[in-house]
């Protein structure tokens, strides 16, 4: 006897998989997760995760060598995106401390900076529904000279990051921002790439001195 699949079967198998390639950043995060699985980790690890600027950080373990660390983190993302995926990105890990950088993108597609902090809210929040002891480190926006016509709204941002920071236990704001900038207040044209949005090694070593107090 031939296997017989009925109609409706097929149909909800069809809905599952265009709903699957309808999700952004599906198949990235999921290549992500499989890279994660088969070099192992462990649960209480320390993750950092969201848009490119955390997944460029290629020597991020080498720097923090006495921390297991877990970038789960996935270009081009924005706050909604890591919200979509938070499960895969964050929580199955357990947690002991997550660093999170989002906003930056959101930023540059138009996204108003109250629609970014209700992203970022929601994040926090199931972090800590269900690890309320997990600290939550939000990363400011970063100064590119690509995008240095949105001064404002990258400032007004990593200011309501500040208050968020302020105001909730156990979130803290990991301040990029000034050190990032020269003497006459731009933007240090020595730690960015060509494109003038990622960083070079010069800038993530400013990073790492940035984050090292937040890693004790």
């Amino acid at each position: 006897m031939k296997n017989y699949i009925s109609p409706a079967l097929l149909l909800l198998f069809t809905l599952q998989f265009v709903y699957a390639q309808d999700i952004p950043f599906q198949e990235e995060v999921d290549r992500r997760a499989e890279e994660i699985d088969d070099s192992g980790w462990e649960k209480g690890s320390v993750v950092f995760t969201g848009s490119s600027s955390v997944r460029m950080w290629d020597n991020l373990q080498d720097q923090f060598p006495d921390i297991v660390i877990i970038n789960s983190a996935f270009g081009g993302s924005q706050a909604n995106d890591l919200l979509i995926h938070l499960d895969k990105t964050v929580l199955r890990y357990a947690p002991s401390k997550v660093f999170v950088y989002e906003g930056d993108n959101d930023i540059n597609a138009g996204k108003e900076v109250a629609e970014i902090m209700e992203n970022l809210d929601k994040i926090v929040s199931q972090v800590h529904a269900k690890y309320p002891d997990t600290i939550i480190n939000l990363i400011a926006a970063k100064p590119s000279p690509s995008r240095w016509d949105k001064k404002k709204s990258y400032l007004a941002l990593n200011d309501l990051i500040r208050q968020y920071a302020t105001t909730h236990e156990g979130v803290h704001i990991v301040n990029v921002w000034d050190i990032m900038l020269d003497d006459t207040g731009n933007p240090r044209a020595d730690i960015f790439l060509e494109d003038n949005l990622h960083m070079n090694e010069t800038g993530y070593e400013l990073w790492k001195e940035i984050f090292t107090p937040f890693l004790k």
